[in-house]
Order: C-alpha cells, then structure tokens, then sequence
C-alpha cells in the first residue's frame, strides 16, 4: 500500500512539473528592453552640438558597433505551420511593446520567415512567407503600424543550424529594414 501510495506521489509530482513546464514556457525568452539593446546601436550616431575644430569634437563621440545581425524573435512554428503558439506570442508581445516605444517607435523592420529543409523550395518559400505574413499581422494587431513592418520570406535557404531538417530552423527573424 506504501508503495502505490509513493508511485501515486511520485506521478502526481510528474505531472505538476509538467504543467509548470507549459505556464514557463508561455513565459516570453526576451523581454522589450532585450530588443532596444540589440538594436539601438545600428540607429546611428547621437546628436550632439560641439563648438571648436572638428579635431576637438570627434575625441569625445564614441564609435557605435553596427548590429550585423538580426534579432530572433524566437518564434517557432510546428511542422508545416503558420499558426503562432502561445509561447510565440508571448514573445511577439515583448517584440512588440519594444517597436511601440521611445527608443523604436520610429524604425521599421523586415521579418524574415524560415524553414526547415522539408518539402519543395516553392512549398517551403510560401510557407515561410506565410509565417512571416503571420507575426508582422500579430504585430499589426497589438500596436505596431503595419507600415513599418515588411515580410520576407527565405524558406529553406537560410538554415540556423548544421542539420538542414532540425525544427529549429523553422522560426521568424527580425531586423532593420534595409540592412
């Protein structure tokens, strides 16, 4: 009887770890300030008034590095999908409280939609512009002007890993339109 009663505890604690798993998970794996770090030093020089030779003035003006990479949004999609998961969004609602403030609120992005190596180049072209059609229309939705976000698709051709077929490669990027 102690022994059902320790593998009837022991499954229970199974699956209280796994329902706290799925509320982490909805959790968001960047937060606004994330974004406006990675892209504020691509948004150029400050804007400074220094009176004397140009000599003078250029001593104090750090040198910006130039983001040259986009940001994943880290938004994955299930095979052969376009429909944003709950984890997806609650990312894609960081993303886009960081476009709708101060820092951003005046840049415009390109988001880039990838797959895996699945399927035909046309078929993973169409959906990779779906998924990229998919975030910048959530993005449009909680506040950021449509305007200012244009999608691009890539399909298969831009892989993140090694492995051509690893689901990681299913996923959303943004970056500075016209970087």
């Amino acid at each position: 009887m102690e022994r059902a009663f320790s593998k009837l505890a022991v499954g229970l604690g199974g699956l209280l770890a796994l329902a706290g798993a799925a509320v982490a998970e909805d959790k968001p794996s960047y937060h606004a300030a994330d974004i406006e770090r990675h892209f504020l030093p691509d948004l150029g020089p400050s804007r400074a008034l220094c009176i004397g030779a140009e000599s003078e003035c250029a001593k104090g003006v750090p040198n910006r590095p130039k983001v040259s990479s986009g940001f994943d949004l880290i938004v994955t999609f299930d095979y052969n999908s376009d429909v944003l998961t709950s984890s997806a969004r609650a990312n894609l609602d960081e993303f886009a409280k960081a476009l709708r403030g101060a820092q951003l609120g005046s840049t415009a992005f390109m988001v880039e939609g990838h797959t895996d190596s699945k399927g035909g180049d046309a078929f993973n072209l169409d959906l990779s512009a779906r998924r990229a059609r998919s975030v910048v229309s959530y993005l449009s939705e909680h506040g950021v002007e449509a305007d200012r976000l244009e999608a691009k698709a890539f399909g298969k051709a831009r892989p993140r890993t090694g492995n051509p077929d690893d689901p990681a490669n299913r996923r959303v990027e943004a970056r500075l339109r016209g970087e």
